[in-house]
């Protein structure tokens, strides 16, 4: 009976992630960044503990040694993805460099954080990444902290 039940969850699973694979490439019809608002004044403390602590974004944007341990030099410069599901998947292999937040103005990286992982070209970005949804001053705080970042 427990092989039945995991079987169906399997299947499951893997229905939802072929699901999500397909929608991962299109557009995202989402407000875009607004660059007349005002972005609420970031905490950099409190951006290094949602990123550090929460976020935990150094898990993946950071290269590893033989080992497996996070190689302290490349902390957020971008490495390969160092896990994946068994089942067929658009899974990204490498996390691009987040430190300094590189090619996206403060608009983009605040859509980025409070609407679900929406990349500069309005396109949802591929798992594992997180579809945070933050608010406005967490993803001020980050914003704040990961341009403190070189």
């Amino acid at each position: 009976m427990s092989w039945v039940r995991f079987f169906s969850c399997s299947v499951g699973v893997a229905l939802l992630a072929t699901s999500a694979i397909a929608k991962q490439q299109e557009p995202v019809a989402s407000a875009p960044p607004a660059s007349s608002l005002s972005m609420p004044r970031g905490n950099l403390e409190h951006g290094r503990y949602i990123v550090e602590n929460i976020a935990m974004c150094v898990e993946c944007h950071s290269d590893r040694d033989h080992d497996g341990k996070i190689i302290e030099s490349s902390r957020f410069h971008g490495g390969p993805i160092p896990f994946k599901p068994p089942w067929p998947n658009n899974w990204a292999v490498r996390a691009p460099r987040n430190a300094g937040l590189l090619e996206y103005t403060d608009a983009l990286a605040m859509r980025l954080l409070t609407q679900g992982a929406i990349d500069r070209r309005g396109v949802q970005l591929r798992p594992p990444m997180p579809r945070f949804h933050m608010s406005p001053q967490d993803a001020a705080d980050v914003i704040v902290y990961m341009r403190s970042l070189k």
